[in-house]
């Protein structure tokens, strides 16, 4: 029995986010094969079925009136961009337009390449979450001369004329941090364990941080003993740099401000290695459940909840926007390096063991038995 459109399509969609570029190929056909008989397409040019060649060696959009959405994506090994991939995917299609998600693995050549596909299939908006902010600006050339907008999600591509850029407000995201975990050691020596450095939202994170720890430092209040980046935003990495700081100053640290959830945790596993697990203030963000935990259990003390349904559904609907030509609405303008993008940059809140019930639990983020485990209150 033949699969239904729907079928196919549903396992088009699950076939493409595995980000190998070897199933995007038999995707191209797919899609080929959705698009029935009739789109025009010639069997001697390289593009699939329905996208036209412009003989100038360049992919032209489809013109069969289907809205189509792509998105490359750098990592899923985070929980939050789990989140973020279902949640737009599922936004794009609740507005009538097709979704097409691919994953990099945190590998800049393979995000090239994928999204060097998705032009190639034709998309009318090209979405990225880049693993590089740098490398990733070539993509948004080679789209924009196949006239397909592009949007950047989360994480702004530097030094390109990107169109639109949809995130949380990164910076005050790090004046979050560093305001909370100032309020409980407003003195003493502290850890700053940045983000990845080839993420640009790292780079906002730390100077929120820096904006609210500075006249401290001035005042000789805090020390910064130990400013390091994390490569890959990988907890391993993290854990280590923790142990070195650990080290470099016999143990005696009074504050950690972590780049994320993932880097916190990592921070944490090495302050449990000292007995400090709980008695030094380590703060980080995106909310993860493992954070969340932590907190309840008082071996983290605060996160930043970044509401990712929100940031998905406002990007959806903008990208949609943008593929029917419409100008999409920002409400200020972010410098990449290169051109002020309109931006729409989101609200984040400030989560701890005293407000966590009443925001990522009140809003389904995550449920009072995954925090609290069996026995929640």
């Amino acid at each position: 029995m033949l699969e239904s459109n729907d079928n196919r399509k549903m396992a088009l969609r699950r076939l493409l986010q595995t980000g190998a570029i070897a199933l995007a190929v038999l995707a191209l056909w797919a899609i080929a094969m959705l698009g029935g008989a009739g789109d025009g397409g010639d069997s001697s040019t390289p593009y699939p079925a329905g996208v036209q060649d412009g003989r100038d060696g360049i992919a032209r959009k489809r013109d069969d009136g289907v809205i189509r959405v792509g998105l490359t994506m750098d990592t899923l090994q985070e929980e939050r961009w789990i989140k973020d991939q279902e949640l737009f995917g599922d936004a794009v299609e609740a507005l009538g337009a097709e979704y097409i998600a691919m994953t990099a693995d945190s590998d800049d050549a393979k995000q090239i390449e994928q999204a060097e596909t998705l032009i190639g299939m034709g998309v009318d908006v090209l979405v990225i979450v880049p693993h590089d902010a740098e490398v990733m600006a070539t993509v948004v050339n080679k789209a924009h001369a196949a006239g397909i907008k592009v949007l950047s999600y989360d994480r702004l591509v530097r030094n390109a004329d990107v169109d639109l850029y949809v995130s949380f407000d990164n910076e005050r995201v790090g004046e979050l941090m560093a305001e909370a975990i100032t309020k409980l050691a407003p003195r003493g020596k502290y850890v700053f364990i940045g983000g990845a450095d080839t993420d640009y939202n790292a780079h906002l994170v730390k100077k929120g941080v820096f904006n609210v720890l500075q006249p401290y430092i001035d005042r000789g209040e805090i020390t910064v003993v130990f400013d390091q980046w994390t490569p890959n935003w990988l907890p391993a990495n993290a854990r280590d740099n923790m142990r070195v700081a650990l080290d470099a100053n016999d143990g005696r640290i009074d504050a950690v401000i972590a780049g994320n959830d993932g880097t916190a945790g990592g921070a944490i596993e090495a302050l449990a290695e000292w007995g400090l697990a709980g008695r030094i203030p380590v703060a980080g963000q995106d909310a993860e459940l493992a954070a969340a935990q932590r907190i309840v259990a008082g071996t983290q003390t605060m996160t930043v909840y970044k509401p990712i349904r929100q940031l998905a559904e406002v990007a959806a609907e903008l990208a949609v926007a943008m593929a029917k030509g419409e100008t999409p609405r920002a409400d200020r303008l972010v410098n990449n390096g290169m051109i002020d993008v309109p931006s729409v940059l989101l609200t984040p809140i400030a989560v701890d063991a005293a407000n966590i019930d009443e925001t990522i639990i009140a809003d389904g983020f995550h449920s009072r038995e995954e925090v609290y485990g069996p026995a929640a209150p």
